[in-house]
């Protein structure tokens, strides 16, 4: 068992995330926020968790464009972030990536993709130079479950196995690809058991659990890091908001939501600091400091300037 400390900071990086895009989504609602946003409510447990195992200062992470959990579980600034997100030159980006194109490599986060599955042959590639330059750095792409039947991840996972390369390959399992449940697209239901066909391994964890989620990560990044090669982890979590803001979610059958809600890792992670003997109140003072700092560092970006459409070629290199 953990200590107590450790699972009260996983609660309060699952909670920054959480009230992050909570307050995403009401900016969306009022405008201030424009184009298509995808939220991670309900998976905050996996970014929290493998953060909480990589080395940052070195290693080096590859999101999906579902990433705002994974950047502020980086350690990015909530105030970057929503300047990013609201176009605004103090943006992360200096207002040019938006949601779904941030990157952040000065915390460890090198960059959303919004091609499904992209991430895996860049992070393959990442892998690769750490072998040259002696770093010893561990990448990690993320992908969703759709993502296993893109000719990209299997090229990068095959490449990977060849070359014994420093990556693991993290899916997060929701169970549904955009709008269509895996079961529709696959017919096995253990997509880590694919590793096994490259010759490296696989494991499935508890995606809604932080603390197993640091475990499986911290023991892939140690095997990388000796040289045994990738692994292939397989995340169990579920989404409780649609795929994009707007999704009514027809697509989910009666109680499949209701069932991710009761399993959501907050709740879970809650009832257990609960059982532990952490007082509710000292919980409650957790969740209002965080959601104070999270209002007040987007009204602080809703206060700074836009970017400058003057500088819109600046950055450019092709």
């Amino acid at each position: 068992m953990p200590e107590t400390a450790a699972l009260l900071a996983h609660l309060e990086s699952m909670w920054r995330i959480r009230s992050f895009e909570e307050e995403v989504t009401r900016l969306r609602a009022t405008g201030d926020i424009v184009g298509s946003v995808h939220l991670c409510n309900g998976q905050e447990a996996i970014y929290t968790g493998a953060c909480a195992a990589l080395d940052l200062t070195r290693d080096a992470v590859f999101p999906t464009y579902r990433g705002h959990g994974w950047t502020l579980a980086c350690g990015a600034p909530p105030r970057a972030l929503f300047a990013e997100l609201l176009g605004r030159a103090t943006g992360i980006n200096g207002g040019r990536g938006g949601s779904a194109y941030l990157t952040a490599p000065d915390y460890g986060m090198y960059g959303e993709n919004s091609i499904v599955g992209a991430g895996a042959p860049i992070a393959a590639g990442a892998a690769l130079a750490a072998t040259f330059d002696g770093s010893g750095r561990v990448a990690l792409a993320a992908f969703g479950d759709g993502a296993m039947n893109q000719g990209a991840v299997h090229e990068a996972m095959n490449f990977a196995a060849v070359r014994s390369l420093p990556v693991i390959f993290l899916v997060e399992n929701n169970h549904y690809s955009e709008l269509t449940p895996i079961a529709d697209m696959v017919r096995v239901d253990r997509l880590f058991k694919r590793a096994s066909a490259y010759g490296f391994p696989g494991a499935r964890i508890d995606g809604n659990d932080p603390e197993a989620v640091r475990q499986a990560v911290a023991e892939a990044a140690r095997r990388a890091r000796s040289g045994a090669g990738p692994v292939l982890l397989e995340a169990m979590t579920q989404r409780i908001v649609g795929h994009y803001i707007g999704d009514a979610q027809h697509y989910r059958p009666a109680g499949d939501l209701d069932a991710a809600l009761a399993a959501e890792p907050i709740g879970r992670l809650t009832r257990e600091l609960l059982a532990l003997g952490v007082a509710q109140s000292e919980l409650d003072e957790l969740t209002a400091r965080v959601n104070r700092e999270i209002a007040d560092a987007a009204a602080r970006a809703l206060a700074d300037p836009l970017a400058d459409p003057s500088t819109v070629l600046e950055h450019l290199y092709a």
